[in-house]
């Protein structure tokens, strides 16, 4: 590849220590690609650490910190290769990890979006819980993926190293094609962060494109380096956002979907209670008022989204009736064992 057709663009917050631990690993092993770091208002020294010893990185400086979603929304105006590949910065990647997606994209007109396999830094023969092996959702909106079944996360082994078309492909390191990403408008700026790439690959799914997970490809993602699994303002995101994606997207019988996932959420919030987490409680509660104060400017975006659609082209979204029901029922631990 002669001409960079693949920009890897790395948002960035107060992340310095991040990036002098993991930018060397992207520049080492990514020639085919301009590297972009877009700071999202940092007040650390981020920006004058890169232009100190990173000047061949080109820097997008935001003018707000809008979160994930803003952040890149806003930082990906600037950038002009058609591939685009938003990394965290706490991703270390691996030899020749952009070749086989590249070829995937140059192969597979309909593909707009591809994940990598993912694994944990932390402990690199198992997966990463954002990702994994490719992400999907039940009927109610609740996340999973190969390799991840909420908290039990399997180990690698060889069992995901095939290619194949998955439905939501993690933010921590998402490939998608400028062009598709300008149809869709980008990411839901009232999302912040957390499950706008969800919001993104349904809205993709409405409109006929495929998003595939390439497991030939491998990163290494710390995970919960700007919001760990114990905040409850994740918490509160996740369980908002949820709702925010199915209230959208989802196809039909919306009031039924939402009204069960406000009895499912209140089993989640029992949950919580026996673990005496408060706090996560709390940021359920809030997630739900959140969303019904919102639920009328999400159903005016339902009514546009629906209204772009090509009935031939929207598919079932979901492969199982309830995660939920089959992790914490029926003790299915891992992906094969789902169906």
């Amino acid at each position: 590849m002669i001409k960079k057709e693949i920009a890897v663009v790395i948002l960035n917050w107060n992340g310095k220590a991040l990036l002098e631990k993991f930018l060397p690993s992207v520049l080492e092993h990514s020639e085919e690609a301009a590297i972009y770091v877009a700071d999202n208002a940092s007040t650390d020294d981020s920006v004058e650490f890169l232009k100190a010893h990173y000047p061949s990185v080109k820097i997008i400086q935001n003018k707000e910190n809008g979160g994930y979603a803003k952040g890149y929304n806003d930082a990906l105006k600037h950038v002009d290769e058609e591939i685009l590949c938003l990394l965290n910065s706490d991703v270390e990647v691996t030899q020749n990890w952009l070749e086989p997606i590249y070829t995937i994209f140059k192969t597979e007109p309909k593909t707009a979006l591809v994940q990598p396999k993912i694994l944990d830094h932390k402990n690199k023969d198992y997966f990463e819980y954002a990702g994994a092996g490719g992400g999907f959702i039940d009927k109610f909106g609740y996340p999973y993926c190969r390799g991840r079944i909420f908290d039990a996360i399997e180990k690698d082994v060889g069992q995901y190293n095939d290619t194949t078309q998955i439905f939501w492909a993690s933010g921590a390191c998402l490939f998608i094609r400028k062009s598709v990403f300008e149809v869709l408008n980008g990411f839901d700026d009232s999302f912040f962060a957390h499950m706008e790439e969800i919001d993104l690959c349904w809205r993709a799914h409405n409109l006929g494109y495929v998003t595939r997970y390439v497991g030939t490809s491998a990163v290494y993602h710390v995970g919960g380096a700007t919001l760990n699994a114990t905040n409850p303002k994740k918490t509160y995101l996740n369980f908002r956002n949820s709702l925010f994606a199915i209230t959208k997207n989802a196809p039909k019988n919306l009031f039924l979907l939402i009204f069960m996932r406000l009895v499912l959420d209140g089993i989640a919030s029992l949950k919580f209670l026996t673990e005496f987490k408060f706090a996560h409680i709390w940021a359920v509660l809030r997630a739900h008022g959140n969303f019904y104060s919102n639920f009328t400017s999400l159903l005016k975006k339902r009514r546009v989204l629906r209204s772009q659609l090509l009935k031939e082209s929207v598919s079932k979204y979901y492969q199982v009736e309830s995660i939920v029901w089959l992790y914490f029922i029926k003790n299915k631990r891992k992906f094969k064992d789902l169906n």
